[in-house]
């Protein structure tokens, strides 16, 4: 068994009458449009995105005139709102210092020992407390976000 089989091998060749030639040369994109035909395509959206761009803008005006006279309808009330709770603070204080203080004889709320402590103020004005004082039993979580607002905002 010693036989030796050859297996005949076929070489590549170029096909008969040769390869095609290789393109090389530049091919120009198709136009769908002429020069005029854009030109006339961007006059057209241009005037459309302007006449939405109007639209849009009188809207948005409308919306900020309604908006603005909202806050000028609602200030007052908003102000009242704030002034009420501003009192409604002080008699908490006034309460809280009642409380605090019963046990203590001959205190009285807001002097000090029976003395005023505001003496040329008359009787019924409003003295305004100081910062720490209006916040004075409330949390000190409460004073500090107060006291440090801009680092909140």
């Amino acid at each position: 068994m010693s036989e030796t089989f050859q297996i005949a091998r076929k070489q590549d060749l170029p096909p008969p009458g040769g390869y095609k030639p290789i393109p090389y040369k530049r091919l120009p994109a198709k136009q769908y449009f002429s020069g005029y035909t854009m030109f006339a395509m961007y006059i057209g959206v241009t005037a459309v995105a302007a006449y939405l761009y109007n639209i849009n803008a009188k809207r948005i005006k409308r919306n900020e005139i309604e908006m603005r006279s909202a806050k000028m309808a609602i200030y007052p009330m908003l102000l009242a709102e704030r002034d009420r709770e501003y009192l409604k603070q002080l008699r908490r204080n006034r309460d809280e210092e009642t409380e605090l203080m019963r046990d203590v004889p001959g205190w009285e709320v807001g002097t000090y020992y029976g003395e005023r402590v505001y003496k040329q103020v008359a009787p019924d004005t409003l003295v305004e407390p100081i910062f720490h004082e209006y916040y004075a039993h409330s949390s000190p979580a409460e004073w500090y976000k107060r006291a440090y607002h801009k680092f909140y905002c």
